[in-house]
């Protein structure tokens, strides 16, 4: 199984707020390692049955076990501490189930406000079916490639507020669709807006906005995604929790010659992240959880997915 561009991951807890870019100069970072339990349920998962019998019914389940390391690592330069190169899976992604290796530059203007812009070199590459709708023989895996361009502003707006960009291109190697309507490869353009709300002293909501619009080859595959998140965070002594909550609906342009009728599809997702810090009174190491949860139901019956995540790990800091 592997993500889209956005997707339940294996990593630690957001900090709750970032007065600045370090603490002091040079390296720093963290690694995490997990293991835990992920179940599937999608007619594009290689992982199941390469034969289907009907483009009608629902993928069955497939379940597995994962272990996986996962960090960041930074180095902070400047003056004023002010600038920071970095690689890995950032903290305030993981926070509210989002999973993206990034090699990335960000750059702290003097009001606070943090640049940042990154390139994602495998966030959208994976398996999958050369033709996931063949009925009645094998199908066959190949690869997806995909590069992605992020561009973040945060701190907007007495600090609160936080603007997330994103371009990406989407490549199947071995495309043997034979309804060109439905052929995959695409561009995708990504706008994510979120405002922090302090509550009190340890805990903050931080509702979201998401738009994705994917213009693929084939029309039946292109749309528009519209998201609403809502994610709630809690600090107390060396407990930090966040739970995120969220609905996306996709409309997509064009009616497939399979299907005969337009996909709309909504998806809604339950995320929640658990961190204990210092854990047996070990310095720099944290306890951490995830647990997560994804639906999309469709009006045509072969896109509809489930997803389950639980994990359990160890993070590290230096």
């Amino acid at each position: 199984m592997k993500p889209r561009l956005l997707l339940l991951p294996l990593a630690f807890v957001v900090s709750s707020a970032q007065a600045q870019l370090a603490e002091t100069a040079g390296f720093g970072g963290e690694i995490s390692l997990n293991a835990g339990f992920i179940s599937s349920e999608s007619n594009f998962n290689t992982e199941n049955s390469n034969t289907i019998d009907s483009l009608d019914k629902r993928a069955d389940s497939d379940s597995s076990v994962i272990a996986a390391p996962l960090g960041s690592v930074t180095y902070t330069f400047g003056s004023r501490l002010n600038h920071q190169v970095y690689a890995g899976t950032t903290r305030s992604d993981v926070a509210v189930g989002t999973l993206a290796f990034q090699l990335g530059y960000q750059h702290e203007l003097q009001s606070g406000t943090v640049l940042d812009v990154s390139y994602l070199p495998t966030v959208l590459k994976g398996e999958t079916w050369r033709n996931p709708y063949q009925v009645g023989t094998a199908r066959k895996e190949t690869d997806v490639d995909g590069n992605a361009y992020r561009f973040q502003i945060k701190g907007l707006i007495d600090k609160n507020f936080n603007l997330d960009l994103a371009y990406a291109d989407k490549d199947i190697e071995q495309e043997e669709v034979t309804d060109r309507s439905l052929a995959r490869d695409a561009n995708l353009y990504y706008v994510k807006g979120d405002y922090r709300i302090p509550l009190n002293q340890t805990s903050m909501l931080q509702p979201a906005f998401t738009y994705i619009n994917q213009d693929a080859d084939g029309k039946a595959e292109s749309f528009d995604s519209y998201g609403f998140d809502i994610s709630w965070f809690k600090f107390i002594n060396r407990h930090r929790l966040a739970l995120t909550a969220g609905y996306a609906w996709k409309d997509y342009q064009a009616a497939s010659q399979t299907f005969a009728k337009t996909r709309n599809d909504d998806t809604i997702s339950l995320f929640a992240a658990y961190e204990y810090q210092n854990v047996f009174d070990w310095q720099d190491w944290s306890f951490i959880s995830l647990a997560g949860y994804s639906q999309t139901d469709s009006n045509i019956t072969f896109y509809e997915e489930k997803e389950y995540l639980l994990s359990l790990g160890l993070n590290y800091t230096f």
